[in-house]
């Protein structure tokens, strides 16, 4: 029967129970109707982005490789990457999302049978594996859409390929079965490290200790073939990924009141929360079996030594590891239960005698009762707050949150063009990441945003969101500053409420849309061959240096239109002042799911109310207009004869928000002033990418001054070349980056923070050579400046030279 059991007829008996887990979730999802909270809809955003790209793969382009990872900067997307098949054949919803725990519940169940059976003997196994099914910390992550129950799932599968390795003979084949379980982990979360850690570190002593070169080759082997996974992602997006952990752990866990790491609660409070993971009946009853079991077997009997040393190892090296994380959650320690599961198991089969039949029985009964009563409302809350507390999870049976009618509303007003909306609540039915969800839904046309967050910012984002979503009662985590901003939308003229709906919380949403949007689209009869500046609007006199309100109309065919972007030079008629408004038409926010034939045909016109920044010399200024293609690179001259006198004299005028290329622009003018000019623009890019879903607007920057800095001694080069910069930073792009800062040398090659740029750009591309040669010459031009010595020491410590990055470090 044991050796049955670890063969066909084991496997046939895990798939049974993996089936009926999952018929049992899909039953459960039928009757749930839950909106996805923040967490849950952030990451099923990450799976529509994926899908998205997945349209139109370009599988032998480098280019879109990179653009693939960079879509996900701060989570590995292996999560997401799964999650495409299921929203491409069932749709994009959460229940078509959640498909894909049924892939990592196969896997973590198959794997537990897999160390059940390495470890122990197939009856150990299948016990294991029916308790997973009902621990109350599996059951209830399996059932939402966070990275926690993968995470253990493929944490268990890596550590089944490490146990397999190193107890079932070592050998090449397991070696690199091994190093893909670890780099999938790796591209799950980052935290599969802190439970594999120590695992792994055991077995590379115990191998160097007994001098196996044959295996430790094997290991490296292994080691090589999940850096091949993990490395594009990882060396992508590293950065972003590093600055974002720290926001995760340290400013997260101030934030939420964690204990420090000084606190005894710090290191005990997964202790407190792995009972309520188990359950009281599956973890009294095993453990009251355990302690039978050592009181009263014989020695022979014993499960050999090293088989509990190892799984000490990895339970103890995981609760360590998640500890010393200062950001606590109780879902963080879900890796941990797969394999305590086969401690449970072990208990449970440690009774002995003519009840012990019954009380294992029994006790996956009460488990499996205790499992239904807390997924499904059929009552016995007492029951569960005493055996398996704090872990319901019933499926939620209202309707009515209004989701898919704002977006749907959003849409039949603005049919061509991309939204943002400014959600003002932040609860977990009603926030910025869900209606990006539902938004996702079409074409990710519709985007939540939550602004109004800095006071001083409340004018800037009201100024720059056509629409905006309020609601009664109960307003969630939001800081105190969101009342002056709801107030500000609910009771300004400039705001109209386009609809408004009852909540099943008793609560009024309101649907709130600038009555003068900044772009509006229409269809036309007939489009004209090429884009036409059919009318533009502009005040006769204005003063000088300051924002000018202007409306321009665009005309012409629908794709011309989406791909334009215009080079706009407002020129002193005798003189040599100027000022730029290069944008893209529409602000690059045209968009629509399916034009018909006679669209097409016919074309739009385009209006655009924005403003512009006007130069410091009084006189005559006239505009000149030409059209950049985005995609082709075609451009033309496009007709105009509008005019504007500068004149001090003149009040200034009220105006709406500078366009977002506009914005960046006259920050980026200022880098060269080292740090003290590069903190405002991140001050201002984390501002304005909240308006602009996909950031489009940088590319429109690339794309304009590109084009400028490709013309003959374009006036303000310098400046250019700094605008030019900060967008190919702004998009990751290495090479084009290092482009721009070695234009910015060749312009000023005397001012040491644009030697600085280039280095740093090189030390974010894994070049460290290349860039301690462009550090030595900013360091030449200012030794004293810190920044600059901090990059030295950083590219000497990359480059492998301990002592210079040493000196350095301490001479700073």
């Amino acid at each position: 029967m044991k050796r049955s059991l670890e063969g066909r007829q084991g496997l046939i008996i895990v798939s049974i129970i993996w089936i009926l887990g999952i018929l049992v979730d899909r039953f459960w999802f039928s009757l749930d109707h839950t909106i996805p909270a923040w967490d849950q809809a952030d990451y099923l955003n990450g799976g529509i982005i994926y899908t998205q790209a997945f349209q139109n793969p370009r599988w032998f382009d480098g280019d879109w490789w990179r653009s693939l990872w960079l879509m996900s900067p701060k989570i590995p997307p292996l999560t997401y990457l799964l999650t495409i098949p299921f929203f491409n054949l069932f749709g994009i919803s959460l229940d078509a999302g959640m498909w894909v725990m049924a892939i990592y519940s196969a896997l973590l169940l198959f794997s537990v049978y897999g160390l059940g059976i390495i470890l122990f003997n197939g009856t150990v196994a299948l016990w294991a594996v029916l308790i997973c099914q009902f621990l109350p910390g599996l059951y209830y992550y399996r059932l939402e859409y966070l990275l926690d129950f993968p995470l253990a799932a493929i944490v268990t599968f890596s550590y089944f390929c490490l146990t397999w390795w190193r107890f079932s003979g070592q050998g090449w084949l397991k070696a690199i079965a091994f190093g893909i379980s670890f780099g999938l982990g790796m591209l799950v979360k980052q935290t599969a490290l802190f439970f594999l850690f120590l695992p792994i570190l055991w077995v590379l002593g115990e191998n160097l200790r007994r001098k196996r070169w044959g295996n430790l080759a094997q290991l490296m082997l292994s080691f090589l073939t999940a850096a091949l996974l993990m490395f594009p992602w990882y060396r992508t997006n590293w950065l972003l990924m590093l600055t974002a952990s720290k926001r995760a752990t340290v400013d997260s866990a101030i934030l939420e009141g964690d204990p420090p790491l000084t606190s005894p609660d710090a290191w005990t409070f997964y202790a407190q929360v792995l009972p309520y993971f188990l359950s009281w009946v599956l973890l009294l009853v095993p453990l009251v079996g355990l302690l039978i079991s050592l009181r009263h077997r014989k020695t022979e009997d014993k499960v050999n030594r090293p088989v509990w040393i190892w799984l000490g190892f990895f339970l103890l090296g995981g609760y360590l590891l998640s500890s010393l994380n200062i950001n606590k959650d109780a879902r963080y320690i879900l890796p941990l239960l797969p394999t305590l599961s086969l401690i449970l198991s072990v208990g449970l089969l440690s009774w002995r005698g003519r009840f012990a039949p019954g009380i294992r029985w029994g006790t996956i009964t009460i488990a499996a009762i205790l499992t239904s009563l807390n997924l499904f409302p059929l009552g016995g809350e007492l029951i569960t707050n005493v055996f398996s507390p704090k872990l319901q999870h019933h499926p939620y049976l209202k309707t009515g949150w209004q989701h898919e009618e704002v977006v749907k509303d959003i849409l039949a007003d603005s049919p061509y063009l991309r939204s943002t909306l400014g959600v003002l609540p932040s609860t977990p039915e009603l926030n910025q990441h869900t209606f990006s969800f539902y938004g996702g839904k079409h074409n990710s046309q519709v985007a939540g945003r939550q602004v109004g967050v800095r006071e001083e910012d409340i004018e800037k984002d009201v100024n720059s969101l056509d629409w905006f979503l309020t609601k009664t009662g109960e307003q969630g985590s939001v800081p105190d500053v969101q009342k002056k901003i709801v107030n500000r939308v609910a009771t300004g003229s400039d705001f109209q409420v386009e609809k408004t709906w009852q909540l099943p919380d008793d609560s009024t949403l309101s649907l709130h849309r600038k009555i003068d949007p900044s772009v509006t689209v229409k269809p036309l009869e007939n489009a004209p061959k090429r884009v036409e500046l059919r009318e533009i609007a502009i005040a006769e006199k204005a003063s000088p240096n300051q924002a000018i309100p202007v409306v321009y109309k665009w005309a012409g065919d629908w794709q011309q239109l989406k791909s334009g972007v215009v080079i706009l030079t407002w020129q002193e008629v005798d003189g040599k002042d100027y000022w730029m408004h290069d944008h893209g038409i529409a602000m690059g926010g045209l968009m629509a799911k399916k034009l018909t034939p006679e669209e097409q045909q016919n074309g739009f016109e385009v209006t655009e109310k924005t403003a512009m920044q006007s130069a410091a010399t009084p006189g005559v200024y006239r505009l000149s207009a030409v059209y950049l293609n985005r995609e082709t690179g075609e451009t033309y001259p496009i007709k105009t004869n509008a005019e504007i006198t500068i004149d001090p004299q003149v009040a200034k005028l009220a105006t709406p928000q500078l366009d977002l290329v506009t914005q960046l622009r006259l920050k980026s003018a200022n880098i060269g002033q080292g740090l003290t000019g590069i903190e405002p623009i991140f001050e201002l890019t984390n501002r304005i990418n909240q308006y602009d879903s996909i950031q489009d607007y940088v590319l429109q920057a690339d794309k304009a001054f590109s084009y400028r800095l490709q013309q003959q001694n374009p006036p303000d080069k310098l400046s250019l070349a700094y605008g030019l910069a900060i967008s190919k930073v702004l998009q990751q792009d290495v090479a084009g980056a290092i482009k721009a800062t070695e234009e910015m040398i060749k312009i000023d090659p005397h001012n040491p923070y644009h030697y600085a740029y280039q280095g740093f750009i090189y030390l974010y591309d894994w070049q460290p050579q290349a860039a301690q040669k462009v550090l030595d010459k900013a360091r030449q031009l200012n030794p004293d400046s810190e920044e600059i010595k901090t990059l030295n020491a950083v590219a000497a410590l990359m480059g492998g030279n301990l002592v210079k990055a040493w000196q350095l470090w301490r001479s700073n």
